[in-house]
């Protein structure tokens, strides 16, 4: 009796055992890695390109904000490495964006699921910034008058730049154009009113229409010091420029009209008929009551690094 239990006790533990022998251990999948690029576009354009680069082939799920782009729920990548994946996205708004993606690979008991690292772009958007028939040009220029640590940095003042030192004079200068007017320019005859507003000034900056060595354009001007009233905020200047027309009982309307096409001083012919092509002019048109002068604006989006900013005096060296 106690031969057979013994015996039945070791062959329980060799079926046990050749349980544990004979099976095959469980291969953990192995790790992928999803990364996006691309997505820099321009707003109301053509859509951008998102590009979704995998270290195995599958599918890419792409994202914006956390929401699945449409039409890019599921792109399959290349065949070959580097395995690729592209979304064609219309961006719903300019401005900063963030973009994601899923991978899910094609052999899923080989390799496992990947999520990319947020990727952020920034969607362009015309520097105008707004719909109007006013378009503005803005520049700045240092203010003459500086000497020493303050001095032009090449000897030469109305230099244009986006880099000033405290205790400087700020020159904005600024030309515009009304379409309104079948594009004229913006002076003081038909401009109502013309001011910049600064981030951390209290009152808007007017601005003055005039001649400057035998040019005329809108300028404003902001001092920066260290003394009280004078502007002082190192860094970034954010500032946007307003200009409103005035109000007008005639507008110049778009036509056309036929002209003999002339090639070197010669009329052209065809089959001995004056060949005529279309030009542009603008018609004056009356209007009643009279229209509401239109309004523009500009304010800077370029990257930091290009926009004007402001520095304190540079430290002389030893």
């Amino acid at each position: 009796m106690k031969k057979s239990i013994s015996g039945l006790v070791v062959g329980t533990l060799a079926l046990a055992l050749g349980v544990i022998v004979g099976a095959a251990p469980a291969q953990a999948a192995d790790a992928t890695k999803l990364t996006i690029s691309g997505g820099s576009g321009v707003f109301g354009l053509d859509p951008a390109t998102i590009t979704g680069t995998a270290t195995a082939p599958g599918v890419v799920k792409f994202t914006v904000g956390g929401d699945v782009i449409k039409g890019c729920e599921a792109v399959a990548t290349t065949t070959e490495t580097p395995f690729t994946a592209k979304c064609a996205w219309v961006p719903a708004a300019p401005g900063a964006a963030v973009l994601g993606g899923l991978l899910t690979p094609s052999d899923a008991a080989k390799y496992a699921p990947a999520e990319a690292v947020p990727f952020n772009v920034k969607v362009g958007t015309p520097v105008q910034g707004v719909v109007s028939p006013i378009h503005i040009y803005v520049d700045t220029v240092l203010g003459s008058g500086t000497s020493g640590a303050l001095a032009p940095r090449f000897g030469v003042s109305c230099a244009v730049s986006s880099e000033f030192i405290v205790g400087q004079t700020i020159v904005f200068r600024i030309y515009a154009n009304n379409e309104d007017l079948g594009g004229a320019v913006m002076d003081s005859k038909n401009t109502d009113k013309a001011y910049i507003e600064i981030a951390g000034v209290k009152d808007p900056v007017q601005m003055s229409y005039g001649n400057h060595s035998g040019a005329a354009f809108w300028t404003g001007v902001l001092k920066t010091g260290t003394a009280t009233g004078l502007y002082n905020t190192l860094g970034v200047i954010s500032f946007k420029v307003t200009m409103i027309a005035k109000d007008t009982t005639t507008i110049k309307v778009l036509s056309t009209k036929l002209v003999p096409k002339v090639v070197d001083g010669v009329v052209q012919r065809s089959n001995g008929k004056i060949v005529y092509e279309s030009m542009r002019v603008y018609k004056d048109a009356k209007v009643t009551p009279a229209l509401k002068g239109a309004t523009g604006t500009w304010q800077s989006n370029f990257m930091p690094t290009s926009q004007l900013t402001l520095y304190a005096v540079p430290t002389p060296k030893a």
